[in-house]
C-alpha cells in the first residue's frame, strides 16, 4: 500500500493515459472522413464545416455518455472510498467509465453501414499512433493543471491522513472531474488533434511514399519493351481503360490498372504488387486533383501513348477553374516522349483547342466529324447496349456491337480503337474486342433484379457531362423512370447552379426524382422551374432511406437509375 501512497501521480498519469488512448476509439467517424478525403486538410476542414451538425450531434451523444460515466464513477468511488479509501487508486474508476464510453462510441461507430470501410493501412495506423500520443498529451496536460488543487489539498494538515474516508473523498471528486475534462477536451478538439497529427506525420509519409514511388518506377523502367499507355480525363477515365483493356487482350499480354487505382500510391501498388514482367502493355488511368499531379503520375510511369477523354468541370473546389483542369490533363500529352502519340477527342471545345495545339503525333477521333482518324456510323442505340460502324482513316470499316449503354461509350470505344489500331491490331480483333467488354461497375451498368424492374447503376462521382448520358440512357427505356440521386459534388462555386440546371433536365426524363441529401434543395429549384410536380419529388437523408422509399413506390416495369452517389460521410 505504501507504494501506491508515495508514487500517486504515477498512477493517476497511468490513468489518465489510459483514458486519453482509448479516446482514440470515438474519433473513429472523424478518421474514417480523414481517410474518405485522402489525408488533405483543406478538404477535411470544407468537410467539417459542412457537415457540422452531424459532427455536433455526435459530440453530444459521446458526452452524454461520458457524462452518466461521471456519475457513476463518482458515485462508486463515494461508496468504496469509505472501505478503500485510497484516492490512488480511485482514479481508475474514472479511467474505466472513460474507456466504456469510448469503446461505446466506437461500437455504435462500427454497426453503421459504410460503402467505404475505414481500412487500417499502415499510414492510418501510424497516423493513429501520433494521435495517441497527442490524446495522452492532453489527459496529461489537464493532470498537470490540476495537479497544484490537489496538492493543496493533500498537504493540509486535516487530509493528512488519507485513509480517512471523509478526508479523501474530495481529492477523489476533483480528479475524477478532471479526468472528465480530459476527455470531453479532447472529443472537442478531434478535428484539430487529426490534422495536427497529419502535419507531424507527413515527412514520415513522404519518405515512405517517395520509397515506395521509387522503388515502383525503377521495376516499371526495368520492363524496357513494355508499351506504357496513360489514361486522363474529367470523366471517362475508368470506363476507357477497361475498353483498351479487353480490347488490347486481343494481341497482347494486358495489365490494367485495377478499380479506381489512379493515383501515384494506387497505381504503384499495382507495379510492385502485381506486374509479374511477362506484361507486353500497361494501361494506367491517371486520376487529378491538384495541376501537376498528372505530371507526377507521368514521372512514375513513363507513357509513350496518352489518351485524353474529356475535360470538364470537375473536382473544382481543388482545380479552381476550368483551366486549370484543362492544364493539368494536358499534362500527359506533355510529358509524352519524342516519339510519343497522342490521342485526343474532337468535342468542338477544349479538347479540340488541345489537340490543335499539339505538335507531337496526335490522333483525333468522334463519332462524326472532318479530318478524325476513328469515327462510328450507323449508331443504334438500344436497351442492351449498342451496334455501329467502326471506321478508320484509310478507307477501313468493321460492323461491332457492345454491351455498354449510351452514345457517350461509342466515343470512348473510339478512343480506345484508335490506339489499338495504332499498336497493330487488325479491324477484327477489334471489333472482336468491342463485343467483349462488359460493363463498368457503377458506370451504367444494368443491374439483374428479377422482380420485373430495371436497374441501372451510375453511382460513381457524376459530372455535369455524365448526368446528360445518364438521362440519355434513361429516356431510351419504356416504363415509368425513377432517379436516385443526391447531385453533383465537388464543383466549387458553381455547384448550386449546375444541380439547379441537373433539376431542369431531370424534369425532362424522369417521372420521380428522389433526392439523396446532397444538393436537394438546388435540384428540386430545377425541377419546379420546369413544372415538375411537387408530389413527385421525394427528399431522402441518406440512401438507406431512399431505398426504403423506393421499395414502397416501384412496380413492373418501372426504370431505376441510380445517378452518383455520396461517401456516408456527406449524407445526412
Amino acid at each position: 500500500m505504501d507504494f501506491f501512497y508515495n508514487y500517486p501521480l504515477l498512477f493517476l498519469g497511468i490513468g489518465f493515459a489510459l483514458s486519453g488512448l482509448f479516446a482514440i476509439m470515438a474519433m473513429m467517424p472523424l478518421l474514417h472522413a480523414w481517410q474518405l478525403e485522402a489525408y488533405k486538410i483543406p478538404q477535411f476542414y470544407r468537410y467539417v464545416a459542412q457537415d457540422k451538425a452531424r459532427i455536433r450531434k455526435n459530440f453530444f451523444k459521446n458526452w452524454l455518455w461520458a457524462a452518466i460515466g461521471l456519475v457513476l464513477a463518482l458515485v462508486l468511488s463515494f461508496a468504496l472510498s469509505f472501505v478503500w479509501p485510497a484516492y490512488q487508486y480511485c482514479i481508475f474508476y474514472m479511467a474505466a467509465a472513460n474507456i466504456a464510453v469510448c469503446i461505446i462510441a466506437f461500437v455504435r461507430y462500427r454497426r453503421q453501414e459504410h460503402k467505404k470501410k475505414l481500412v487500417f493501412t499502415a499510414r492510418i495506423k501510424r497516423l493513429m499512433s501520433i494521435m495517441v500520443l497527442l490524446s495522452v498529451l492532453i489527459s496529461i496536460v489537464v493532470l498537470l493543471l490540476a495537479s497544484p488543487i490537489v496538492n493543496d489539498m493533500i498537504m493540509k494538515d486535516m487530509i493528512r491522513d488519507l485513509w480517512a474516508p471523509e478526508l479523501a473523498w474530495p481529492i477523489i471528486a476533483v480528479l475524477l472531474v478532471t479526468m472528465h475534462v480530459a476527455l470531453v477536451l479532447t472529443l472537442v478538439i478531434t478535428p484539430h488533434i487529426i490534422t495536427l497529427a497529419g502535419r507531424l506525420a507527413t515527412p514520415i509519409e513522404r519518405a515512405v511514399t517517395r520509397w515506395y514511388f521509387n522503388d515502383g518506377k525503377k521495376k516499371l523502367a526495368s520492363h524496357k519493351d513494355m508499351i506504357k499507355i496513360g489514361i486522363t480525363g474529367s470523366y471517362g477515365k475508368t470506363s476507357c481503360k477497361v475498353i483498351l483493356g479487353t480490347i488490347l487482350s486481343e494481341k497482347y499480354h494486358t495489365l490494367i490498372t485495377p478499380h479506381s487505382y489512379n493515383t501515384p500510391m494506387g497505381v504503384t501498388r499495382v507495379i510492385r504488387n502485381q506486374m509479374t514482367g511477362d506484361e507486353e502493355v500497361f494501361v494506367a488511368e491517371m486520376g487529378a486533383r491538384n495541376v501537376g499531379d498528372i505530371a507526377e503520375m507521368c514521372d512514375l510511369v513513363a507513357p509513350t501513348y496518352g489518351l485524353l477523354t474529356s475535360v470538364g468541370p470537375q473536382h473544382l473546389e481543388t482545380f479552381g477553374s476550368i483551366e486549370n483542369v484543362a492544364k493539368t490533363k494536358y499534362e500527359l500529352i506533355d510529358c509524352l516522349p519524342e516519339g510519343g502519340k497522342a490521342f485526343l477527342p474532337d468535342d468542338g471545345g477544349i479538347c479540340k483547342g488541345l489537340y490543335d495545339k499539339t505538335e507531337k503525333e496526335k490522333y483525333l477521333f468522334a463519332i462524326d466529324g472532318e479530318g478524325l482518324y476513328m469515327k462510328a456510323n450507323d449508331i443504334t442505340l438500344n436497351e442492351q447496349g449498342s451496334s455501329f460502324v467502326l471506321c478508320c482513316a484509310g478507307g477501313e470499316s468493321i460492323p461491332c456491337t457492345t454491351k455498354l449503354l449510351g452514345r457517350h461509350n461509342i466515343q470512348n470505344i473510339l478512343g480506345c480503337a484508335a490506339i489499338a489500331r495504332r499498336l497493330g491490331l487488325t479491324m477484327q480483333q477489334i471489333a472482336d474486342g468491342i463485343g467483349k467488354v462488359e460493363a463498368v461497375e457503377h458506370r451504367l451498368q444494368l443491374i439483374p433484379t428479377g422482380n420485373g424492374v430495371t436497374v441501372i447503376d451510375d453511382a460513381f462521382n457524376s459530372n455535369p457531362a455524365g448526368t446528360q448520358a445518364a438521362l440519355d440512357v434513361l429516356g431510351g427505356f419504356a416504363g415509368r423512370k425513377i432517379i436516385i440521386t443526391p447531385g453533383l459534388v465537388e464543383l466549387g462555386d458553381v455547384e448550386y447552379e449546375e444541380n439547379v440546371d441537373f433539376g431542369r433536365r431531370m424534369a425532362k426524363v424522369v417521372d420521380i426524382a428522389i433526392l439523396v441529401a446532397g444538393n436537394g434543395d438546388a435540384i428540386e429549384k430545377g425541377l419546379k422551374e420546369n413544372g415538375y410536380p411537387e408530389a413527385n419529388i421525394i427528399r431522402a437523408g441518406n440512401l438507406n432511406d431512399a431505398t426504403a422509399a423506393l421499395s414502397r413506390l416501384t412496380r413492373i416495369g418501372d426504370v431505376v437509375l441510380f445517378e452518383n452517389d455520396l461517401p456516408d460521410h456527406y449524407e445526412h
